[in-house]
């Protein structure tokens, strides 16, 4: 009996000093689980799901997670929502290479975003801080589009929004101002929230901090409204009838360029059946041709029987064609548009720009082959950059060419713009990453470029989706993934310029000023306060 009175005895004094602790583990692990849930919700609001508004939320509870912490604690917070983020919405890169590659690029890449976690906390105790982090967060994205490697830009809040209601801000100043007004009206839903709930804060104080929670709720959602009349689908140089051919590919893959011949032939076939449809009168009759990249691998200024294949379907559909095609000149390869007259063969040319890190060519050749040789094997030889916009004059009409990886980055889209393109086409070869979400969002991407530049905007792809776009970014057709198809449409000419295409770079420049003025003003008002406590 004394045994067992002793027992329970130490039991009950045991459960009271355990307790406490568990709830005080549990307290700290619920920031770290709720910044990793609120990067997975963020990664959710992304196509191919039309849950835009998602965003929000995530940005809110990042928000509640970061504010009036310390910023080594913002640096592991963020590092955690990013990881949250950026591990669903980049696995495919991992599709034909393995868990390694995708790994490594999501371990880097969310490095920016740790430092963007500690920048918000740094801000979230300065008066209007809604402004401040939001600021933040486009600085991190202009430096995660900029470096390493000529930098990454997937996964910009911006790209996420081409259902949204925010959209026409896109129009208004590019990603940057788009994406600004998604996490201002994410910060400012949790102040709103924060607000309610907390009942300390009295007089000026809660009145200033009300105002501030109501202007970054109200502010992007009244912009967005006002920058409705910059979207537009209507004609301002006329229309033309577009085609753009998917032609397939045998298989997906990183071996579909093993297959070359047959990925050119397949679409000149399927030119050649648009051709005979247009001769039936089942189809209009198109102005232009569009195929996407890398339809004909095989350089046809060196072979000639590539060539022929070409001739034949230019002769065929009897108007011109822009040709994804991989040239060697002068010992360099380049990803290449080739502009391919019906009666003169090629006439003009596009060399990409913003070739692909690890796709394209191989950063870092050397320490790769290292680790992996069968890396350094996959891409052998890498590919040189063009130098000069691409703008092919088609029937009359100018069409700006942006191939593939290019739509990602600000620059190449609008460089074609400002060089007099009245419509883009994004050729892209998406074999490489069979049936994954990337499809989706680099097609998302392409609508905001649409609204962004007021185009339209064709993708041609070689296993799909290709889609037309109208320049308010609603997609009128779009084809199925790896089948052979092609979309004939007319669509509107337009050269009028968005402030968006006027303006470049100057509103991201402007957002980087805020951020950095909030992150001085926050490192300053530290500095004195350890200062008047140590006096």
């Amino acid at each position: 009996m004394t045994v067992t009175a002793t027992s329970v005895g130490e039991s009950d004094q045991l459960e009271p000093r355990n307790a406490p602790g568990a709830r005080t583990w549990a307290r700290r692990l619920v920031p770290p689980a709720a910044a990793a849930l609120s990067g997975l919700l963020l990664y959710v609001s992304f196509p191919p799901r039309t849950l835009w508004w998602l965003a929000l939320p995530a940005f809110a509870v990042f928000g509640w997670v970061l504010r009036g912490r310390s910023w080594k604690a913002g640096l592991g917070l963020g590092y955690l929502f990013g990881l949250g983020f950026l591990l669903p919405l980049l696995v495919w890169t991992g599709v034909e290479v393995g868990p390694g590659p995708w790994l490594a690029l999501v371990v880097i890449e969310a490095i920016f975003v740790a430092l963007v976690g500690a920048g918000v906390a740094a801000v979230s105790k300065l008066p209007g801080w809604p402004v401040w982090a939001a600021a933040v967060w486009i600085a991190g994205e202009a430096a995660r589009a900029r470096v390493p490697f000529e930098g990454f830009p997937w996964g910009k809040v911006a790209f996420g929004q081409a259902d949204g209601v925010f959209l026409p801000l896109a129009a208004v100043g590019g990603t940057p101002v788009l994406g600004f007004a998604v996490v201002l009206c994410g910060f400012g839903l949790y102040e709103a929230v924060r607000l309610g709930l907390e009942r300390r804060a009295t007089g000026v104080v809660r009145h200033m901090a009300a105002a501030v929670a109501v202007l970054s709720l109200g502010v992007p959602v009244l912009a967005a409204v006002a920058a409705r009349p910059l979207v537009s689908d209507k004609a301002e140089n006329g229309s033309v009838t577009v085609a753009a051919i998917q032609g397939n590919v045998p298989r997906a893959g990183l071996d579909f360029n093993s297959q070359r011949r047959a990925v050119l032939d397949y679409h000149a076939r399927e030119t050649e059946r648009l051709a005979a449809e247009v001769k039936a009168g089942k189809v209009d009759q198109p102005d232009f041709v569009l195929w996407p990249e890398n339809s004909s691998d095989i350089d046809p200024f060196a072979n000639p029987d590539a060539r022929a294949v070409i001739d034949k379907a230019a002769k065929a559909i009897g108007v011109p064609i822009s040709v994804g095609g991989v040239v060697e000149r002068d010992g360099k390869l380049y990803n290449e548009q080739i502009l391919w007259d019906p009666a003169k063969g090629p006439v003009d040319t596009y060399d990409k720009r913003q070739i692909q890190p690890f796709g394209e060519y191989l950063p870092l050749r050397s320490f790769i082959g290292a680790i992996n040789k069968n890396w350094t094997a996959m891409v052998r030889q890498d590919f040189s950059r063009g130098t000069e916009p691409g703008v092919f004059t088609m029937d009359g009409a100018k069409v700006g060419l942006v191939t593939c990886y290019e739509a990602a980055f600000d620059w190449t889209v609008r460089s074609e713009v400002t060089d007099g393109a009245q419509m883009i086409s994004v050729p892209s070869n998406n074999a490489t990453f069979d049936r994954s979400e990337m499809t989706y969002q680099q097609l998302a991407m392409s609508r905001v470029r649409a609204v962004e530049h007021s185009r339209t905007v064709t993708v041609p792809v070689t296993s799909g989706v290709s889609a037309m776009i109208m320049p308010d970014g609603k997609i009128t057709q779009k084809t199925g993934m790896f089948v052979a198809d092609s979309l004939v449409q007319k669509v509107p000419l337009r050269s009028s310029q968005t402030p968006a295409t006027r303006l470049g770079v100057l509103p991201e420049i402007a957002l980087v000023l805020v951020a950095a003025g909030g992150l001085g003003w926050a490192v300053g008002a530290g500095l004195r306060g350890r200062r008047a406590g140590d006096v």
